[in-house]
């Protein structure tokens, strides 16, 4: 299918955090790369543009893109990067016919994000099929069983890290339960000059390297005239003590990444028209690789309808965060202005993605500049601070005036907990509710090299909206505000329950469950139809979107009852989140963290479902 035609000259050169305005359609019939450019620009509105049917044909290949003033090699899909959007209806039958045309020996893949489908066509290469070598083409086709917003992506090498990614709308039989005149897809990413694997391997060398917000000594003179010096001596010496900083939010952040929207820098300003009075509906996807985003739109509330493609009570917000894998559908109803901005800060307020909502293109409207720089406290990872363990998170952002130890287990691994294998675990009680517990620890963690601190009074913080979120004078959306419109679709209670534990770290740069990596892990093994829960309990300072492949994770409330269904849950650090699982699917799943250089640190297992 064509995409529609019309739209804005090529704007000029925009380099680091503004950026090019687009690498998209590089290399398309021969094209030169400026010519490629401005032939997709000259499509904005339908960037990336669309395909329809049951029947589809991609073609992996490689183009030199250019979003920073350079030009770099990046995977495309149909000659687009992003990959153009793939348009579904809910009962068809797909077929995808993918050929591998990279240069070289590269074998590639595709993997259907959040998907019901039989395990050969998941898209996971060593797991579920042998992976798409160069010249061979692999026949995808399974039955839509669902509706929504979802998004497929490479799980071979640093593709997705690359460009090997782009959007899915699945169209419901029956219409939604809300109205809208006009929608759009906005995809958001995180793009690297850096070859990914040379990124993963400055990850491995010097975690730090993006985290140049270090505290000063004029900060420790400020902290000390504020919370007196004994406590600001205390403060540091407790984050120095585990070798870590609490300005360190995430691994990459714009120091390196140049953020897009549908494949554009903030410089190129992407758009999406609307009329007046119309009521659109955004889709939103976080594909990016390691990226947090916190969307706004100023101006403008936003009424979320869906998360991860299944429907919600509407909640209405001025905010959301939505981590990388994650989607969400919100109605707008713009009215009033020409021009809204789509604004999305990164976690750690070094950059942003934006993009235009306006009454025709070429209009802009003010960029709000980020929000200030957030810091994580010592409650915030889960650490008993002498009393305050469980306390509200809505207060400063630092730890100050905390002035007692932090806990049993402050960066300590060999710390004595009870002993424990790390497989499954049968409790007498469901303990996600739980404010301010103290975990028991697996086995497997206890003296573990690859373990460098664990959470020591745990809760589900679902009323959280997160770090750098609290107190911001917005209504922010946490996960405690989505309910899904049914009931628990199994209706059992989970006849067992198995206990994972987020570990890492952070100096090694090495990421796991239960301080075992992925390549000296046992599979997780389930038994075909039953119903059981899942708890994870995060022992790192960093959040975790973790995705279960071929099934759906039913979130539960912090009383353990069915709240909300998903298909990636975010593990903020110090938390103990649990969701449900029907073992519907029989094969062999990847389950793991969807920070890309996160999982492929360690933190993955493999799930296989057993008849």
């Amino acid at each position: 299918m064509k995409p529609p035609s019309s739209g804005p000259a090529l704007p000029s050169r925009r380099r680091f955090v503004t950026g090019l305005a687009l690498g998209a359609a590089a290399g398309i019939g021969g094209l030169s790369l400026r010519q490629a450019q401005a032939a997709a620009l000259a499509r904005n509105g339908a960037v990336p543009y669309q395909l329809h049917g049951t029947d589809f044909d991609l073609s992996i290949g490689s183009a030199q893109v250019n979003f920073t003033g350079r030009e770099r090699p990046a995977i495309t899909v149909n000659g687009s990067m992003p990959a153009p959007i793939l348009r579904w209806r809910e009962g068809d039958t797909v077929e995808v016919r993918v050929t591998n045309r990279l240069p070289g020996h590269t074998q590639t893949s595709v993997h259907w994000h959040g998907i019901l489908l039989p395990a050969n066509m998941d898209g996971v290469p060593g797991m579920s099929f042998d992976g798409i070598y160069p010249g061979e083409t692999y026949r995808y086709r399974f039955a839509l069983r669902q509706s929504g917003t979802y998004w497929y992506h490479s799980h071979s090498l640093y593709q997705e890290q690359a460009g090997l990614y782009g959007a899915i709308v699945i169209d419901p039989l029956q219409p939604p339960p809300y109205h809208y005149d006009r929608e759009h897809v906005l995809l958001l990413s995180d793009w690297t000059d850096l070859d990914p694997a040379a990124l993963f391997r400055r990850l491995k060398k010097m975690p730090s390297y993006d985290n140049t917000y270090q505290r000063t000594v004029g900060d420790f003179l400020r902290d000390a005239r504020e919370d007196g010096l004994r406590a600001t001596l205390a403060d540091r010496g407790m984050w120095g003590r585990m070798r870590m900083t609490p300005s360190d939010l995430s691994d990459v952040n714009a120091n390196t990444y140049t953020y897009l929207l549908n494949g554009v820098a903030p410089g190129g300003n992407w758009t999406g028209e609307f009329r007046p009075g119309e009521k659109l509906l955004l889709r939103l996807i976080n594909a990016s690789s390691m990226t947090y985003f916190d969307l706004r739109i100023p101006g403008l509330k936003m009424t979320v309808v869906a998360a991860d493609g299944q429907y919600v009570h509407p909640v209405s917000v001025d905010e959301l965060r939505i981590a990388a894998a994650e989607t969400y559908d919100v109605l707008v109803e713009p009215n009033g202005q020409d021009a809204y901005t789509v604004f999305a800060q990164d976690m750690g307020r070094t950059g942003y993605a934006r993009g235009t909502l306006a009454v025709r293109q070429g209009l802009q409207a003010p960029v709000p500049a980020n929000d200030p720089r957030p810091l994580l406290r010592m409650q915030d990872m889960g650490h008993a601070m002498g009393g305050h363990a469980g306390m509200e998170h809505g207060g400063a952002a630092t730890m100050k005036g905390m002035e007692g130890g932090c806990g049993a287990s402050m960066g300590m691994a060999g710390v004595d907990h009870a002993a424990m294998g790390h497989g499954t675990m049968d409790h007498s009680a469901h303990a996600a509710g739980d404010t301010g517990a103290a975990p028991t620890h697996p086995r497997s963690e206890r003296g573990n090299p690859l373990v460098d601190m664990q959470s020591s009074a745990t809760s589900p913080k679902l009323d959280d909206p997160g770090i750098g979120l609290r107190g911001n004078g917005r209504r922010v959306l946490s996960y405690a505000d989505l309910h899904s419109l049914f009931d628990d679709p199994d209706g059992r209670e989970p006849g067992r329950e198995i206990e994972l534990h987020l570990t890492g770290n952070m100096e090694k740069f090495a990421w796991s469950f239960d301080g075992i990596p992925f390549a000296s892990a046992e599979p997780l093994r389930l038994n075909y139809g039953e119903r059981l829960r899942i708890v994870l309990v995060n022992d790192t300072m960093m959040q975790h979107p973790i995705h279960l492949h071929g099934m759906w994770s039913d979130v539960e409330n912090a009383a353990g009852q069915f709240q909300v269904r998903k298909h990636t849950v975010d593990m903020p650090p110090g938390t103990r989140r649990s969701y449900r699982v029907r073992a519907d699917a029989l094969g062999r799943w990847a389950y793991h963290c969807h920070l890309l250089y996160h999982m492929d640190g360690g933190m993955m297992r493999e799930v296989r479902v057993d008849a």
